[in-house]
């Protein structure tokens, strides 16, 4: 299925989004993330506070919006991109594992300041939800069942779900264990080991729900 070019409202909206998480960006570097307003956000960007908040719901969303970006729609290109002879629960776990484990400096740069304030990573943490609606439509297109919807919908709440999941354990407070409290709760956070194995083992137990939705369309 081919996807129609944005029309050139769609085409304003998605400038003036970018121009807001890169003022929101570069000003959390130069200033620090608390010394930044939604007021200076919207003044570097050359819109209101009003149009701002059409937009972002805080400063910390427009911040990590510039790391997370267009990542949701990337992952659902990426499952509809794969060969059809590619087992779905494959196609979703390399999709995910692709745009979150390999990131540029860039992105590790802005990592590292999501890292040290609580509310930053609570905005990363919850990012994660954005990739069901975009996911839900591209299983839905793989699985070519008009009855899937809520499977796909199910499905893709559940990887949603599974990242944030494998986030929270990356992002563990420094010196702290597996279960040393939660990455929200302030302090020092440090990722720990590789993000790539730990999306995998939390998208693991989704193959044999994808594997049964893959039968039934077959059948």
């Amino acid at each position: 299925m081919t996807t129609p070019p944005p029309g050139l409202r769609e085409r304003k909206k998605q400038a003036t989004r970018e121009a807001l998480r890169e003022a929101a960006l570069r000003l959390a570097v130069e200033r620090g993330p608390d010394q930044v307003r939604v007021e200076d956000i919207a003044e570097a960007a050359g819109v209101s506070p009003r149009t701002y908040n059409n937009y972002f719901a805080s400063r910390e969303q427009a911040i990590v919006s510039a790391v997370t970006a267009d990542r949701e729609a990337r992952i659902a290109a990426a499952v509809a991109a794969r060969p059809a002879g590619v087992r779905l629960a494959d196609a979703v776990t390399e999709a995910v594992v692709e745009q979150y484990a390999n990131e540029g400096e860039r992105e590790r740069g802005v990592l590292l300041l999501i890292t040290t304030r609580a509310a930053l990573r609570d905005a990363f943490l919850g990012s994660t939800a954005g990739i069901e609606a975009p996911l839900s439509a591209a299983i839905a297109e793989r699985l070519d069942d008009a009855g899937a919807q809520t499977t796909s919908r199910v499905l893709a709440a559940s990887v949603a779900a599974a990242v944030r999941i494998a986030l929270e354990g990356w992002l563990r407070p420094a010196g702290g264990g597996e279960g040393a409290g939660s990455p929200g709760a302030g302090g020092l956070v440090v990722p720990s080991g590789p993000l790539s194995g730990r999306l995998r083992a939390a998208l693991a137990p989704l193959a044999p729900a994808f594997d049964a939705a893959e039968r039934r369309t077959r059948d």
